[in-house]
């Protein structure tokens, strides 16, 4: 019975499903499962690509490769126009007029200080101060002798009145009147001699005061109370007249030529965001035969940041010249210069190699480099690299 059982079990009875014969009906199935799928992910990337490759060949303007788009880029063509001319140049700033202001008189010792670097000071005003004990007693001695010498001279005035009261009766000769006469006039002169010796004293004690010979801002001061002083020991204060301060600007020889006095300049002290204006009052009438270079003196009205001593560049508008004139934003530069790119006739941009001028609200001056005839790419230079070709779109001049 169990033999039967077993055998019968061999061969499964019609309709009867084993847990065996699920398992090896299930694999075809999901065979074919995944080489549906596969073959359907191959048809979806199939057409992306086609629609993607058609949709890039429909982007391609006429005209180009098929293979790159070529950027349309606004080019100018400058021509030229009338521009100042403008000439560069550094230089060290410094008073316009530096008065050096020392001891006038016999000198001593300084009892006050009263100026310091900074100070605005008037013509006249006292900046330091020297004893003058010695000096103050001399001058009461003087004074005195004036009165003694007018005491002398009034005495002899009444005794020559006094004779020529008598002479008249014969009691005093003409030579007597004659002597006091003399004698009146000898007192006269005492009291003037008197009178003169306390004046240069009381100049003398006046020099001991160091002034300002004249309306500034005091520069140095090399001098401390208790200090002797005396007409060897040099200056004491250094004072720029009325705070005006100029720029020694180093100019070549070529552009020394073109400078005349009265034209405009402008400051820019190294350092400062503030620019001056100025006008050149002196041309040096030398160049230096080592550096082939003369300077241009400008004149600059007093700020804070003109400091003498300081370095400052200056550009001088030295008439006007024919150059092309183009916007700030087509100038480029690097660590090899300025340039702007220019659009050759295969229009490929092509790097050119400039020398700049004056930069206005009208717009860049360039003095060398350019024609005014190139074709030149107006704003998009950043964005360009030599050698690029390019969809020139041409822009009227402004």
């Amino acid at each position: 019975m169990n033999i039967e059982t077993a055998a019968w079990r061999g061969q499964p009875a019609e309709g009867e499903v084993t847990g065996q014969e699920t398992v090896v009906s299930s694999r075809p199935r999901r065979r074919r499962l995944i080489i549906a799928a596969v073959v359907g992910l191959v048809l979806v990337v199939g057409l992306v690509l086609l629609f993607a490759g058609r949709g890039k060949d429909a982007a391609v303007p006429a005209g180009q490769n098929g293979d790159q788009i070529i950027p349309r880029v606004t080019i100018i063509v400058p021509g030229r126009q009338q521009v100042p001319k403008m000439i560069s140049g550094t230089g060290t700033l410094a008073a316009r007029r530096d008065m050096p202001v020392g001891v006038a008189g016999e000198g001593g010792m300084v009892t006050r200080v009263l100026a310091e670097p900074g100070d605005w000071v008037r013509a006249g005003q006292v900046l330091a101060v020297i004893e003058r004990s010695v000096q103050s007693e001399q001058a009461r001695q003087l004074a005195a002798n004036i009165d003694v010498a007018r005491a002398d001279a009034a005495l002899a005035q009444q005794e020559l009145d006094r004779g020529q009261a008598l002479v008249s009766r014969g009691f005093i000769s003409k030579a007597d009147i004659e002597r006091r006469v003399a004698t009146r006039d000898a007192a006269n002169a005492r009291v003037r001699v008197a009178q003169a010796q306390l004046a240069q004293t009381r100049a003398q004690i006046g020099r001991l005061d160091i002034r300002s010979p004249a309306p500034g801002l005091v520069l140095q001061r090399s001098v401390e109370a208790g200090q002797i002083v005396g007409p060897g020991s040099g200056a004491l204060f250094h004072i720029a007249e009325r705070g005006e301060m100029e720029l020694k600007a180093a100019l070549s020889q070529e552009d020394l030529s073109r400078v005349s006095v009265g034209i405009p300049a402008t400051v820019v002290p190294v350092g400062s965001q503030h620019s001056y204006q100025g006008s050149v009052w002196q041309v040096a009438p030398i160049v230096d035969p080592q550096s082939r270079q003369g300077n241009a003196r400008i004149a600059i009205p007093y700020a804070p940041d003109l400091r003498p001593g300081g370095f400052a560049s200056a550009e001088i508008r030295a008439g006007m010249v024919d150059a092309p004139l183009l916007p700030e934003a087509s100038v480029q530069s690097d660590d090899r210069g300025n340039y702007v790119y220019v659009v050759d006739s295969k229009n490929r941009v092509v790097r050119r190699d400039i020398k700049v001028g004056e930069v206005s609200d009208r717009g860049v001056s360039i003095i060398s480099g350019l024609s005014g005839n190139e074709r030149v790419v107006l704003t998009a230079g950043a964005f360009l690299n030599p050698g690029d070709r390019i969809q020139p779109v041409l822009v009227a001049r402004r």
